[in-house]
């Protein structure tokens, strides 16, 4: 009987995951796929530390977010639509509203190229591939079928570039000091902004607010503590899992470009070099685990716009509903139309990650003041070391963005 008694808490724990790992394929998205490709091919292993610390600042702030969800019952966005004034939350909700643009530009993107390496379909038909099994994703699966999809989604992913590390053979001693010793110049800020803007993701922080409620609790502070501890394992071993793909998508391009003096400038470039140098099976798993990369994001980038558009106009979320169905399609337009005209996507995808870092602040601000104030949170409200550990990563983001925005006013 003692040994059950000790299993019955893995079960539950084992039945709560989920909600963590559906943010962590929204951080494995094709945004990631260009910044990280980027960042291996022109820096080697140097960015490793951007991952690292992203991701020490995502387990922070996801936490925060849950832990918001779960003491107010609500999510971030209607949270910052009956806490703060009206023009306040119409400024930030036109900020979250053009990130999650950005995020969709990414995603659909990624999907068509995929499908292109894939299958040799061309991109529109590729992205409007995506779309309609993304609503066929939305639509017709009950939400834990949907998470255990994005699960598999995700391991497959992980799972490409476990035997890609392997093909590819990385210098270990060379990158081991990379993961946690910060390196960074005028010529690599732009790409460690983008990488950081693609890891710690506005619309992710919406999402794990929202996605929360699935898991079903009840009224008492004790329920709510023991459920907010299974979220904190939940999301660390998803963003822990997270961290470990991203990097190894830097590994695998620093020790096959870097490594061989290739330079890349587009992700179907990555794909066909990849063959030569690094073997035909590298190059099928490459496009393999990008399209799963965006039909997932996708979705969850979806489930986000939806809570996001729903939220700050004070609608319900109902799937039966003309807002509801309209907010899965509205921010795939701008995407469509970057594919149609035929613009630079590598570059588009690249320059929808700082969108995303840029926003951060505007995310993360609201959300910290949200925490801090017990009239909101109770007895959940965030304590000193918590309310640190954000506002240094909140400095740390702004101190960033700013960084950012003068190498490239200055040209430097």
């Amino acid at each position: 009987m003692a040994i059950l008694k000790k299993l019955i808490p893995l079960k539950t724990l084992l039945s709560f995951l989920g909600p963590g790992f559906l943010i962590t394929v929204g951080f494995i998205d094709p945004g990631n796929w260009a910044t990280n490709i980027e960042g291996g091919s022109k820096f080697g292993y140097d960015l490793l530390w951007v991952i690292t610390l992203s991701t020490v600042m995502l387990i922070v702030i996801q936490n925060m977010a849950a832990k918001l969800g779960i003491a107010t019952g609500k999510s971030l966005a209607v949270n910052i639509r009956e806490n703060f004034s009206r023009p306040v939350s119409a400024m930030l909700g036109i900020t979250i509203v053009l990130a999650c643009v950005a995020t969709d530009v990414a995603e659909l993107l990624g999907g068509a190229i995929g499908f292109n390496l894939l299958l040799g379909f061309p991109l529109w038909l590729g992205a409007l591939l995506t779309v309609l099994l993304e609503i066929f994703l939305l639509v017709s699966q009950r939400y834990h079928r949907i998470e255990t999809i994005i699960m598999g989604f995700l391991g497959i992913i992980a799972l490409c570039y476990l035997i890609e590390i392997i093909i590819v053979q990385p210098e270990w001693t060379t990158l081991a000091p990379a993961i946690v010793v910060p390196k960074i110049n005028h010529s690599s800020i732009y790409v460690a902004m983008a990488i950081l803007g693609a890891v710690v993701m506005p619309h992710n922080i919406f999402l794990h607010s929202n996605v929360i409620h699935s898991r079903k609790w009840g009224i008492s502070e004790e329920e709510k503590l023991r459920v907010l501890r299974y979220e904190k394992v939940d999301t660390t071993i998803a963003m822990i899992l997270g961290w470990a793909v991203n990097s190894a998508m830097i590994i695998v391009a620093a020790a096959v470009f870097s490594g061989n003096g290739v330079m890349v400038d587009s992700i179907e470039q990555a794909s066909a070099t990849l063959k030569p140098l690094a073997g035909p099976l590298a190059g099928l798993l490459f496009a393999i685990a990008l399209v799963f990369a965006g039909i997932g994001s996708s979705v969850t980038s979806s489930m986000a716009e939806v809570n996001v558009i729903t939220g700050f106009l004070g609608k319900p979320e109902d799937p039966k509903t003309f807002l509801y169905r309209i907010s899965v399609f509205i921010t795939a337009i701008p995407s469509l139309l970057i594919i149609l005209f035929a613009m630079d996507t590598f570059k588009i995808l690249i320059f929808s990650q700082v969108v995303l870092s840029i926003q951060l602040p505007f995310t993360l601000i609201p959300l910290l003041l949200l925490c801090k104030n017990i009239k909101v949170m109770g007895k959940f409200r965030s304590g000193k070391t918590e309310f640190t550990a954000a506002t240094i990563i909140s400095i740390i983001v702004i101190a960033l963005n700013i960084y950012l925005l003068y190498s490239t006013v200055m040209g430097e």
